[in-house]
């Protein structure tokens, strides 16, 4: 597969050396990114939504969001360690440009929530999941020869939840497309 043409600061080559970092950070950043979504959804903006046919119950995002996280830290901590091992220049490409890409998933991960939930934007947070969708594949289909396939397994959930996700911001956005929107809650 192609490279990505940029490099990543030592940093963030350095982190997921560590498993335990490479766990806890998405899960720490996650966790401050969603810190502000419980208000919302007690508020009249998100009250007053049509919701999707199949939303589901709100616990469900506090169990299944800190599982995709620590997943998705330890894929991060496969692709450095196949980046680090003795590999085909080829796979050490393929396992470096994976990790770049999981930073770049990471960051629009991140931006999702307060561009949905904060900014009260369904357009622009669908355009961010669609590209988050899409990145997310990819990164898997880049790590998935450098890591034996062992990240596949990890990223799987991570793409059939977003594909989920998708519908979910998709749906709010249709249903809610015509609503004229209370912007304070």
């Amino acid at each position: 597969m192609q490279s990505l043409q940029f490099a990543l600061p030592t940093v963030l080559v350095d982190i997921p050396r560590n498993p335990v970092y490479a766990i806890g950070m998405p899960l720490v950043l996650g966790s401050l990114s969603g810190y502000p979504t419980s208000s919302v959804v007690k508020g009249p903006w998100y009250k007053a939504l049509k919701k999707p046919a199949l939303n589901p119950p709100r616990a469900t995002f506090g169990i299944v969001w800190p599982v995709l996280y620590a997943s998705m830290g330890y894929a991060s901590h496969l692709a450095v360690k196949a980046y680090d091992a003795n590999l085909s220049p080829t796979s050490r490409v393929d396992a470096y440009s994976g990790l770049k890409l999981y930073y770049i998933q990471l960051g629009m991960n991140l931006a999702w929530t307060p561009i949905f939930f904060g900014l009260k934007k369904k357009g622009l947070a669908l355009v961010d999941i669609v590209s988050l969708v899409g990145t997310v594949f990819w990164m898997t289909a880049m790590l998935h020869g450098p890591t034996g396939g062992r990240s596949t397994y990890l990223l799987a959930p991570y793409c059939l939840w977003l594909s989920f996700a998708t519908y979910l911001n998709t749906s709010f956005w249709w249903n809610n497309r015509t609503k004229t929107e209370l912007k304070k809650d």
